[in-house]
């Protein structure tokens, strides 16, 4: 009898004990599925447990067996736009996932200006919020955490848009969220992951940037900080790894001002960050980015630097770059308040370049050439929508140099989509520059309406000192 009493017990303890069926934070009520996918569907159980999954859209079970370390995934095929449907896991435990939603997700990532809501005072959320609530526009919010190694999990929750939401998510995200869900007419679902005054190294794979002597480099000249975590990998670990199972149609990124210490690397940073997420996702995410607005930086050329190298990294398949320095306002804030544009002007690029929507104006008339005329310099543009605007009696914030690489303030005549460049004080000109200092703001801009890019013609080098 005694030996009984102990095996029920041991038995009552073992089963006690027993890992029920766990889903991550990002499986969960209230979310939204990528549509038309084969999404990755997992969690954890008892090693060798046998766990079943039934979706209503299409009444279908699949079922998997929890490997030894107790880790378990599935392929869902999922439909077009719709729901809201259920889905149901059912092992030792069930668990039923309500509300969900079949459309497009986004990852919204980067430092601060990403990370600014309605708390921070802008006036374009807080005008949003009477009229913000929309069940098809999800919302889910990382907390800002770091990890020395990859991280499976998080802890946050899908929500539906409304106006308690939306006080403390991402004006670029939300806006950019709302004009694709008008636009589409599919439920959308916003993934933030942002944390004010982080370097791109701390979102990029550690091993990455080690590996790699100028990044290594680069990543040394970050400054501590109290505010934010600055080594390699720290972000990208807690706040990315445990997205990258999750299936995304793309991500849009605002950050950079954190890398203004060594700006002549940010190319090589980025692009290596965004194949590592891509790799991550298994999957060629669209990548749409803002380049920093005009701020008063302390070290000359810096600002002007990082943006040249935003530029740059557009030569990457699948990535775009939206300008605002016709919408920064106060130079001297290098939060500006105008959200609701750059989350606009993002969804352009997303319903072009990604949808493949007609008759979008998204891309910034750009540099494309320039050719020397006698004691004048012609300099060729594209995407300007039918020729190039002046917004204002003569063209701000260029210059032009000749073989001494002296710069002088220059005039520009606008011919269509060229114009022409001079100066009485360069006879023989050999570079030009538009917008080229850390606060300048130019007037140069297509008739789309958007604003032409910042560039130089030359490759000098720049020192910052």
């Amino acid at each position: 009898m005694r030996k009984l009493l102990v095996f029920i017990f041991l038995l009552a303890a073992y089963l006690g004990v027993r890992a029920e069926v766990r889903l991550p934070a990002v499986l969960a009520s209230n979310m939204v599925l990528q549509q038309r996918s084969h999404v990755k569907f997992w969690g954890w159980s008892e090693p060798g447990e046998k766990i079943f999954i039934t979706t209503s859209w299409d009444h279908r079970t699949d079922s998997v067996r929890g490997s030894r370390d107790g880790k378990w995934e599935v392929l869902l095929p999922t439909p077009g736009a719709g729901g809201p449907f259920n889905i149901e896991v059912r092992g030792s435990n069930r668990i039923v996932l309500e509300n969900v939603l079949i459309g497009e997700v986004w990852v919204c990532a980067g430092q601060s200006n990403m990370e600014m809501c309605e708390t921070w005072g802008l006036p374009d959320v807080k005008d949003e919020l009477p009229v913000c609530a929309n069940g098809n526009i999800r919302l889910f919010q990382l907390p800002k955490a770091t990890a020395v190694y990859p991280q499976e999990d998080c802890k946050a929750k899908w929500v539906e848009c409304d106006s308690n939401a939306l006080k403390r998510f991402s004006a670029v995200g939300y806006f950019f969220g709302k004009r694709l869900n008008k636009e589409l007419n599919v439920p959308i679902g916003l993934v933030e992951a942002a944390w004010g005054g982080t370097p791109a190294e701390v979102w990029t794979p550690a091993a990455l940037v080690n590996g790699d002597s100028v990044l290594k480099n680069a990543a040394a000249k970050q400054k501590p900080s109290a505010w934010w975590p600055f080594m390699p990998g720290y972000c990208y670990n807690a706040m990315i790894a445990p997205l990258t199972s999750l299936a995304a149609a793309g991500a849009i990124w605002y950050q950079g001002e954190g890398n203004t210490e060594a700006p002549q690397s940010y190319s090589r940073l980025f692009t290596t960050m965004i194949a590592a997420w891509r790799k991550a996702w298994g999957s060629p995410l669209s990548f749409y980015f803002v380049q920093i607005a005009p701020f008063t930086y302390g070290v000359k050329d810096q600002g002007s630097l990082l943006r040249e190298q935003q530029d740059k990294s557009q030569q990457m398949e699948n990535v775009g770059m939206v300008v605002v320095s016709d919408i920064a306002g106060d130079t001297t804030n290098i939060h500006p308040k105008d959200k609701h544009d750059v989350g606009w002007r993002l969804a352009n690029w997303a319903l072009a370049d990604t949808y493949h929507r007609q008759n979008i104006v998204f891309k910034n008339p750009g540099y494309r050439g320039m050719q020397v005329e006698g004691d004048k310099v012609v300099v060729s543009f594209g995407e300007t929508g039918g020729g190039l605007v002046v917004n204002g009696p003569e063209v701000k914030e260029l210059l032009v140099a000749g073989e001494d690489r002296v710069f002088y303030p220059a005039k520009g005549k606008v011919e269509g989509s060229r114009m022409v460049v001079s100066s009485k004080q360069v006879k023989k000109p050999v570079a030009v520059r538009y917008q080229w200092s850390n606060a300048g703001v130019g007037n140069l801009s297509g008739k789309s309406g958007l604003p032409v890019a910042p560039f130089r013609t030359d490759e000098w080098e720049v020192v910052l000192n």
